[in-house]
């Protein structure tokens, strides 16, 4: 489905990340900043020099590759071609925001000469990156020669190296189905206030939801005392509690 499609792409795009940035903190002896960055260059500032420590980024895609993707090259069935597919769309994802920074050295901060490495940036990005992609998935099926895929709608475009792509319509994730490992939403609590993913009228897929009010205990009136404590105060706090309502047909009893 298209969830695991992105689960494949994000878990991907992790391992590169973290390895590449191990490199960078020299934590690992095989690898350390990116040796190929030396010399002298030019970008649209004018000329620089290569300096600092870069990420790496090409030993973590290689590290990625052979570690993440071990296990589907053993097999030549479209769930593997699939997943190869999907593992290299999230290595690609984060070098695609790896980014150039510089410093400036000079006289009174004048940028006479500029050192300059490659970074990358925060996995939020490519986490980002990825989720669109996740929306925009593109559904294949396998080709007749059973090397590669095509779309299983014509309408939609042919998927790039950068799609997510996937053979199985996902299940319906709100009703509790143990066959594909769906627990549904019933009793899932929501934020009635909240338009995200995590609000009632999401969440609770149009079924409607329960109100229950509960005290609890917390601690408030929080304050430092010189060397070295904190100490608070309990108190109690009575809150609304909103959870999903069952699907009629489950045979709960729906409360007011």
């Amino acid at each position: 489905s298209r969830e695991s499609a992105f689960v494949h792409a994000i878990s991907s795009a992790g391992v590169v990340f973290a390895i590449t940035r191990a490199c960078s903190q020299g934590e690992l002896k095989s690898c350390s900043c990116d040796p190929k960055k030396k010399g002298s260059a030019k970008d649209s500032k004018g000329l620089f020099d290569w300096g600092g420590c870069s990420d790496n980024i090409d030993y973590g895609i290689r590290f990625a590759r052979a570690f993440v993707d071990a296990k589907e090259r053993k097999g030549k069935d479209a769930r593997a071609l699939m997943n190869l597919h999907n593992n290299r769309a999230g290595r690609k994802a984060v070098k695609r925001f790896l980014k150039q920074e510089c410093k400036c050295h000079g006289v009174s901060g004048s940028c006479t000469l500029r050192t300059c490495w490659l970074a990358m940036a925060d996995f939020r990005k490519t986490g980002d990156y990825l989720w669109k992609k996740y929306n925009g998935a593109i559904q294949v099926v396998m080709n007749q020669d059973g090397t590669g895929f095509t779309v299983a709608n014509k309408r939609f475009k042919k998927p790039t190296k950068n799609d997510l792509v996937y053979f199985e319509s996902s299940p319906d994730y709100c009703i509790r189905d143990r066959d594909v490992g769906s627990l549904g939403t019933a009793g899932r609590v929501c934020n009635q206030t909240s338009r995200g993913m995590d609000s009632c009228e999401v969440m609770c897929c149009g079924r409607g939801y329960d109100t229950s009010r509960v005290s609890r205990m917390t601690k408030c009136e929080c304050k430092f005392h010189w060397c070295c404590a904190v100490r608070c105060q309990d108190c109690l706090e009575v809150v609304d509690i909103h959870t999903c309502k069952a699907p009629k047909s489950a045979g709960w009893i729906s409360r007011t």
